[in-house]
């Protein structure tokens, strides 16, 4: 209780020195939006822009609606600036605008906007300054005593604002669509030795603690809640999950995340989902189930089939039947039919399990106690159903449905009169999660046999740290309350939105005019040399891309990552090799990804990208616990590691899909990332190399905290929180940072023992010229933070300093010496620091210095040399499982490559 206090105590120090300090640290606003707002500019004077669909054409379905983000140069808004949207022909389109970051002077940087899937449709839109159209149909928010209602012109949300029910009605006019919406979970207890049998097995259900409205309208809503799983007296897996309305939509988003907070060597969870209960109409031979296949396939049943009998109903009856719509009259049918329904099975339990990547299954049953009769398979399932009747029914579906898998969509008791759809994310037919540390330790008791671990398998194990209490994962569903049962096209269409939900975004050409995301530039072929490079940054990306088919590296805690390094003799990616394995954002693979989007704006780019940002924000960091604010080390498991670290939590690995997307949930990461400094309270990451001893008991004055790794990460979070305007702290630490450190004589290259005030954010070290440097100081975001933040507070000091450090990471030992009183030594990822060169050679103006940083990227050291293959080889045979692809590529040498292309080409492409 005393740590927890002292802890508390600092806290509340630390937001009272941040304010003090805040009022010195400089003239511009700390908050945009209660700071100093810029004169915009006459929005006459703007052209408008053009959004475009990232898919291409027009999608045949929008699920409920589309949010997205848009950058804006410095001084050209004020944050009060309305916008309007319009077809290409010029209809105008309802659409809801706010701000979602600033530059210093106030003015905006990024808007965010939404548009109803009731929209005009169009292949592209025009974005400009003017008074945005109203729907016709606003969305409304009711806020009564016990419940929130939302209404969208076609439909009723109603949410409880406690108990066990977080949606408790879906209306359309007066009709129950699906009502009792609830969260269930269950767990094994598998704690008996060498897999004994299950002890036990309970079921959980959610219980909402708090309620919140996020947006209300007139064309957008977001409605929060939060809450955990309970059974009797123990209350765990907490949740937050937003629902998402849009006006004149029947449709609802729902983004779903859970940490999980259990004994990893206990509770085995065996299932998670969220339920509805659907109201059952009509006759059992108007009830009808729809489960979205492989492609456009869609399997299309009633509970209680009438076509394939030995006697025919009738051509009409069996149409209607098949189509979906109310069958006629039976007094129309053969009666030689209708005097036996009651002899005709009815199916009212349906099951759509989707247990590995590469194979469904669909199943029916008559009831519970009954055997399942198989229907059908196939590979890849959408991940949509449908239960109702022509009166109306629910579709429901799981985005990424194969990909995280084991899924499943379930239908029971549709033959009664209320039917439950339940979207399982995790399916309760597949084995048991084992979250369990894969190996016991192997005798590595003390850090001298952690490190010689650490030397043959590169896995930096210590007892205790495998632990995943703290990790989350975040799925995306999708919901219809549908006034009929859909006909095979509509289906198919909401199937399409429900598998890539449509995103509209602003072109790389725009992007870039803007200043936003430092060193970028669209891509450019105008000339031989910048083609060679081009194509070989899109063969590399392409082959990463692949590969994770290929490799089939996908499952509920697997997709989004890839793996770390390769294994030439056993043709496969060394999966099971200690710090091998997964990449865990590794020399910021995240970071390339965004950037080969942001300057081809090509769609699979932004879905790789997206996948690894889901991914990354939640299983490789954690969200609760004694490592909060902390990401895991490469590894077999994504929090095997005994290396929690800053640096992989990282958000400059995440600010990008907020910017481009909005999207609550990463900017509810980025927000706690702010405070990610504390970590270091409990945790030394230094440990085993430092010569601590005994308990760990830090000075929050004098905290080891990296001033080039560990701070270029917090310092990303910190630049997030200030773009958008949140705490006031974020912004007084990210300066104090960046000027105490160019204070120190040889600023980020400056030796001895340098430490760390959490209070303000500020370094102190020696007062005589030291230099220690290490070749990962700036591969995890600190040249690209750096890069931004020049541009942002124009400090001398600081880019003086920035830029000698630049200039000197590839220097002569002559020049190190020079300049800092020492030679740096022989550094490592030369070819990533290239992109450091370029920056100073650009700053500098120096020309010598540009063809300086070219000779380094191509030179390769690191990395990949002039005349290194950017080819595949296709590997067949007895060798390999499955026929692969090979290139002589690794995913951290690939990253920096990438990213040192790119910067060199913003930066002295004129040189290549």
């Amino acid at each position: 209780m005393g740590q927890l206090s002292r802890r508390s105590m600092l806290a509340s120090t630390a937001a009272a020195a941040g304010g003090a300090a805040l009022l010195s640290a400089s003239p511009a606003a700390a908050r945009p939006r209660s700071g100093p707002v810029a004169a915009p500019l006459d929005p006459d004077g703007h052209d408008p822009i053009t959004v475009r669909w990232l898919d291409g054409a027009a999608p045949r379905e929008v699920a409920g609606g589309t949010t997205w983000g848009v950058p804006w140069p410095r001084g050209a808004f004020s944050s009060d600036q309305s916008f309007a949207l319009t077809t290409e022909s010029g209809e105008t389109v309802p659409m809801q605008s706010r701000p979602i970051g600033w530059w210093p002077d106030g003015s905006v940087k990024w808007t965010a906007h939404s548009v109803s899937s009731q929209a005009p449709r169009s292949e592209s839109y025009r974005l400009t300054a003017g008074e945005a159209t109203a729907p016709r149909s606003p969305l409304s928010v009711h806020r009564g005593r016990d419940r929130i209602t939302v209404s969208t012109g076609v439909i009723d949300v109603e949410f409880g604002r406690g108990g066990d029910r977080v949606v408790t009605a879906i209306r359309r006019g007066r009709t129950v669509i699906a009502k009792d919406g609830r969260l269930v979970a269950s767990r094994q207890d598998r704690s008996g030795t060498d897999g004994a049998p299950v002890i036990k097995s309970e079921a959980f259900t959610g219980f909402v603690s708090d309620i919140a409205v996020e947006q209300d309208g007139p064309v957008r809503a977001v409605v929060k809640i939060e809450g955990k799983h309970r059974k009797g007296r123990r209350a765990w897996l907490p949740f937050a999950v937003r629902f998402y309305l849009y006006a004149g939509s029947d449709a609802i988003r729902v983004v779903h995340t859970f940490v999980f907070d259990g004994n990893e060597k206990k509770d085995f969870v065996n299932g998670l989902g969220i339920r509805f209960t659907v109201p059952m109409r009509g006759e059992l031979h108007d009830r009808h189930i729809r489960l979205a296949g492989d492609g456009k396939g869609v399997l299309a049943e009633a509970v209680r089939g009438v076509t394939g009998l030995r006697r025919d109903p009738g051509e009409a009856v069996r149409q209607a039947q098949y189509e979906g719509k109310k069958t006629p009259d039976t007094s129309t049918w053969d009666t030689r039919v209708t005097s036996r329904l009651q002899y005709i099975p009815a199916f009212g339990d349906y099951s759509l399990s989707q247990l590995n990547a590469h194979g469904f299954e669909i199943n029916k049953r008559t009831g519970v106690g009954r055997s399942w009769i198989r229907v059908d398979g196939g590979k890849r399932a959408q991940g949509l159903g449908y239960v109702g009747s022509p009166s109306g029914g629910l579709a429901f579906g799981m985005r990424n449905f194969w990909q995280l898998h084991p899924t499943e969509l379930e239908i029971s008791g549709a033959a009664g009169d209320e039917a439950q759809a339940t979207a399982w994310m995790w399916s309760p037919r597949a084995n048991p999660m084992d979250l369990r540390f894969y190996h016991d330790g192997m005798g590595q008791d003390t850090f001298p046999e952690q490190l010689e671990g650490l030397e043959i398998t590169y896995e930096d194990y210590e007892p205790g740290f495998g632990s995943p209490y703290g990790v989350a994962r975040t799925t995306e569903l999708m919901f219809w309350a549908l006034d009929a049962t859909p006909t095979a096209e509509r289906f198919s269409a909401l199937a399409e939105a429900n598998t890539a939900p449509p995103l509209l975004v602003s072109s790389p050409e725009h992007n870039h005019s803007t200043g936003v995301f430092g060193s970028w530039a669209p891509v450019d072929r105008s000339n031989p040399a910048k083609k060679e490079l081009e194509d070989k940054l899109d063969f590399m990306h392409r082959y990463h891309l692949e590969q994770v088919d290929q490799r089939s590296w996908y499952g509920f805690w697997d997709y989004g990552d890839i793996m770390h390094a390769y294994d030439s003799d056993r043709h496969v990616w060394r999966y099971d090799v200690g710090g091998y394995a997964w990449d865990n954002s590794e020399l910021s693979t995240d970071m390339w990804l965004w950037y080969h989007y942001l300057r081809t704006g090509d769609a699979k780019a932004f879905r790789f990208a997206e996948a690894m940002t889901r991914h990354t924000g939640e299983a490789d960091m954690y969200h609760i616990g004694k490592y909060q604010g902390l990401g895991t080390r490469h590894g077999v498991m994504h929090w095997g590691d005994s290396a929690k670290q800053v640096r992989i939590s990282n958000a400059g690995y995440k600010r990008f899909y907020y910017f481009l997307t909005a999207d609550e949930r990463v900017g509810d990461l980025l927000h706690d990332l702010v405070d990610s400094d504390r970590s270091f309270l409990v945790l030394d990451p230094g440990r085993k190399v430092n010569g601590s001893n005994g308990e760990f008991d830090p000075d929050p004055k004098a905290l080891l905290v990296g001033k080039t790794t560990d701070w270029g990460s917090l310092a990303m979070a910190w630049l997030t929180e200030w773009e958008r305007g949140g705490k006031a702290i974020a912004r007084t630490k990210l300066i104090n940072g960046a000027r105490s450190i160019a204070a120190l004589p040889n600023g980020w290259a400056q030796g001895g023992t340098v430490t760390y005030n959490l209070a303000d954010g500020t370094f102190t070290g020696p007062t005589e010229k030291l230099v220690s440097i290490g070749s990962l100081s700036s591969v995890f975001g600190l040249i690209e933070v750096m890069t931004e933040l020049n541009d942002l507070i124009d400090d001398a000091e600081v880019k003086d300093q920035w830029v000698q450090f630049c200039r000197l990471y590839n220097a002569t030992g002559d020049e190190q010496k020079e300049a800092t009183g020492s030679s740096w030594g022989s550094q490592n990822l030369r070819q990533a620091y290239s992109r450091a060169t370029a920056y100073a050679a650009k700053e500098l103006g120096d020309e010598t210095l540009a063809k300086r940083a070219w000779k380094e990227l191509r030179r390769g050291h690191a990395g990949y040399p002039e005349d290194h293959p950017f080819t595949t080889e296709r590997i067949e045979g007895p060798a390999v499982l499955n026929p692969v692809d090979e290139a002589e590529l690794g995913t951290n040498a690939s990253a920096q490559f990438g990213l040192a292309v790119m910067q060199c080409l913003a930066l002295v492409g004129d040189e290549v």
